[in-house]
């Protein structure tokens, strides 16, 4: 069974979602949650506009310690382990499904959880940009958690 599970969050509705997916799988197998928030900085690298780059910087670190303090409630409440961590993109080139799967790698992770769709970018038609880039690329089983929406039914 799974022991190190990687949770890649955002705050949004699929990430808590797979957040708790993946809590309940480690509650089960006595394993260890690896709650991850990256920081997108390539907006920074990218764009010279009208905002405050320090200021948007601060704004989106302060989002990644909140959802990653959700984590370790949602852990403790289920008495598993919990190892958060906050990374920042390097450069122009990286992103966010790198960056998720270098800490992957870097963990050991045995099974990577994330949502579908997120609050970076534009959706996609089926999952999330960042989302399939990671399925394209992980070196262990990946679960996607789909956003819940209000009318699904069984039959859809």
């Amino acid at each position: 069974m799974y022991q190190n599970i990687l949770v890649a969050l955002d705050g949004s509705s699929s990430s808590k979602r797979a957040l708790k997916e993946a809590v309940g799988l480690a509650a089960v197998t006595k394993g260890v949650v690896h709650a991850l928030y990256v920081t997108d900085k390539t907006p920074l690298f990218s764009y010279a506009g009208y905002y405050d780059p320090i200021a948007f910087i601060e704004a989106v670190r302060k989002d990644g310690h909140s959802a990653l303090q959700e984590a370790e409630r949602a852990c403790a409440v289920a008495d598993v382990e919990c190892r958060a961590e906050l990374v920042e993109t390097n450069n122009l080139s990286d992103d966010v499904a790198s960056a998720v799967l270098r800490h992957a790698d870097q963990v050991h992770a045995e099974l990577l959880v994330m949502g579908t769709h997120g609050r970076r970018g534009v959706r996609r038609l089926v999952i999330g940009s960042v989302a399939e880039q990671v399925v394209r690329f992980s070196r262990c089983p990946v679960l996607l958690i789909r956003e819940e929406h209000k009318h699904e039914s069984v039959a859809e």
